[in-house]
C-alpha cells in the first residue's frame, strides 16, 4: 500500500504513561503469532495481536473511573460485529500487515473514541486515513517479513467476532497489559 506511514506498526517505548484502545484478535495468534513473536517488537512487550482503536490513548495515570464510566458506554452502545481478515498488506517495505475485508466496522470505533476524546485523535492526527491493520512485523529484515507473508497467505481468511476493546497500559519496563476489557452489545 505504498509508504508506511510514521508510526504504524511502531514499537511503543514510553514506560508507565502510555494506554491504547486495542480489539484483540486470538483467532489470528495461531496464523501470527510466531512471526510476531520474531518480528514484532510489541509482542515482545506483552501486546497480543490486535487492531488499533486508538494509539496513544489518555496517559495511564489519567485513567480514572469516569474515563472508565464514558469508554464503557462509547463501547456499551456498539453491537459485536463479525470480521475476515483476508489480506495482506505493507507500508513500504518496513511493515506487513494484515486487513479486514471490511474496515468500516474498526474504523467506526476509531471514529466514536474520538467524538468521546477529541484529545486524543488516532495516531496523534498525523495521518488523513487510519487503516485498520494487524501489524505481524515491522523494522525486520525484508526477507524475513517476505517469507512470513509467504507463510502467513495460505491460513487466510481469518474470521472472528469483535465483542469487546481492551485497554492496554504500559507498566514500568516498557511491558504492557490490559487493564480494562468493554464489551460491546448484543445485537438483537
Amino acid at each position: 500500500m505504498g509508504e508506511r506511514p510514521p508510526g504504524y506498526g511502531a514499537a511503543v517505548t514510553s514506560p508507565g504513561v502510555g494506554s491504547a484502545l486495542v480489539v484483540e484478535i486470538p483467532a489470528a495468534e495461531p496464523a501470527v503469532g510466531p512471526f510476531r513473536d520474531r518480528l514484532d517488537g510489541n509482542a515482545r512487550l506483552g501486546v497480543p495481536a490486535h487492531l488499533t482503536v486508538i494509539y496513544p490513548f489518555a496517559p495511564a495515570g489519567a485513567i480514572g473511573t469516569a474515563v472508565l464510566e464514558r469508554l464503557a458506554g462509547v463501547f456499551g452502545g456498539v453491537p459485536r460485529f463479525g470480521f475476515r481478515l483476508d489480506r495482506v498488506g505493507w507500508f513500504g517495505e518496513d511493515v506487513l500487515w494484515l486487513g479486514p475485508h471490511d474496515p468500516g466496522p474498526f474504523r467506526m470505533l476509531t471514529e466514536r473514541v474520538f467524538a468521546e476524546f477529541p484529545a486524543y485523535p488516532p495516531f496523534e492526527g498525523r495521518f488523513d486515513e487510519v487503516i485498520p491493520h494487524l501489524t505481524v512485523g515491522h523494522g525486520q529484515p525484508v526477507a524475513e517479513l517476505r517469507a512470513a507473508e509467504e507463510a502467513i497467505r495460505p491460513q487466510l481468511p481469518i474470521d472472528g467476532v469483535v465483542e469487546a476493546v481492551s485497554l492496554l497500559t504500559q507498566e514500568a519496563g516498557g511491558r504492557w497489559r490490559r487493564s480494562a476489557r468493554f464489551t460491546l452489545s448484543v445485537p438483537e
